[in-house]
């Protein structure tokens, strides 16, 4: 299932392999959280911009169109016509950022949803079952995400009972993929683990998880606000913990070079929207640093987003094509954006897995840690 190749430091090079194929790891997952890159991006895209992981969420498509219309459709895979690995979160970020429609107990939450106002419970079985209807690769243990900072007293008996949920989930993952009308019997279930910014909770929480059967480990609950010096912190206090021989997500992370970062302190997959949402806001991603395209120096340069990328969107459209979309609202802009940008931070996924191969990521690094997020020194 998963196989550590080599490693540079802590750093990890590996191999996943899953029902729907095999993920050379470091990796970054692409977001399509209602079964759709947002920006116009669909699943006949993905391959084109080296995407390997597709993730979608368990909450908004358990509201539209209802995880049994995608189970009845023969999973999310054929509905949105990827064939590639793919993970579904579990509905607990989305339900808990919620925090004036939702009530917590030991059974689980009830909310309201943010589409119709009606009133919706969902506990560790009900989220099993709704991503045992999806059929992904690698579902997610449904837990509580808890706002940074917040009291010692309350991490700690959220940390508690999301590993009592755990382990309630993975008796009803177990259930689920052996009933015979299963759509993906071999899915995998990732446990998160928590503990807000206490290192001493995120300690004793890992510790305890790790002892249950999951397939992989995510730390979550990260990436919400606290400084990134503190989010490195907890990662650096909880990666000792983790299995050595098991899958490790970061949640939610983040930007180049917080992958760049993750990635040097044990991290094997990451998610998150900011690629996407910041190419439809005008942000792009080069290998000297960010542009924003909208500006007016844009307006007559004939040259690609970025000279050394190799995506659809630099091999045929000048930044003064992309300036002019962006400026007169073409819904244009938006796909070639999102296309660009995808295909940087899979890019840049390939080029730390080719980094570790060579034994060289410690160079790599020390030129692009920081850099990558900082404004392009233009020429």
């Amino acid at each position: 299932m998963f196989e550590v190749l080599k490693t540079e430091g802590r750093a990890r090079r590996g191999v996943f392999i899953c029902p729907h194929g095999t993920v050379q790891t470091p990796v970054f997952m692409n977001v399509g959280t209602q079964g759709a890159i947002k920006g116009a991006v669909s699943a006949l895209d993905l391959r084109e911009i080296g995407c390997q992981v597709e993730l979608s969420n368990t909450y908004h498509l358990h509201l539209r169109p209802g995880d049994r219309v995608v189970k009845e459709m023969g999973g999310l895979h054929r509905f949105m016509g990827w064939d590639g690995p793919m993970l579904t979160d579990s509905g607990g970020f989305q339900v808990f950022s919620l925090s004036s429609l939702r009530k917590i107990t030991e059974e689980g939450v009830t909310f309201a949803s943010h589409v119709d106002g009606r009133r919706i419970f969902m506990g560790p079985e009900e989220s099993m079952q709704i991503q045992s209807n999806l059929g992904s690769d690698i579902a997610m243990a449904f837990d509580e995400c808890v706002e940074n900072p917040a009291p010692r007293e309350y991490v700690q008996q959220s940390a508690e009972r999301t590993a009592r949920w755990l382990e309630r989930c993975v008796a009803e993952h177990r259930r689920l993929n052996a009933l015979p009308d299963c759509v993906n019997p071999g899915q995998m279930l990732f446990g998160i683990n928590q503990g807000g910014t206490y290192p001493e909770i995120r300690q004793w929480h890992m510790d305890r998880i790790a002892r249950l059967p999951c397939d992989g480990f995510a730390i979550g609950g990260l990436a919400v606000g606290e400084p990134t010096q503190t989010m490195y912190d907890i990662i650096d206090a909880v990666e000792p913990h983790m299995p050595p021989d098991r899958p490790r997500y970061l949640m939610g992370v983040g930007t180049p070079s917080n992958i760049i970062e993750g990635v040097a302190r044990g991290v094997d997959f990451f998610d998150c929207v900011m690629p996407a949402r910041n190419a439809r806001h005008g942000k792009l991603y080069t290998w000297g640093g960010t542009i924003n395209i909208k500006n007016e120096k844009h307006k007559l340069d004939q040259r690609p987003i970025d000279s050394a990328c190799q995506c659809p969107v630099c091999r045929h459209f000048s930044r003064a094509y992309l300036r002019h979309l962006a400026t007169a609202g073409e819904m244009l802009y938006m796909r070639l954006a999102v296309l660009h940008n995808l295909y940087f931070y899979n890019d840049l996924m390939s080029r730390i897995r080719d980094a570790l191969d060579g034994g060289t990521f410690g160079a790599f690094r020390e030129r692009y840690s920081g850099m990558l997020d900082r404004p392009a020194r233009e020429e």
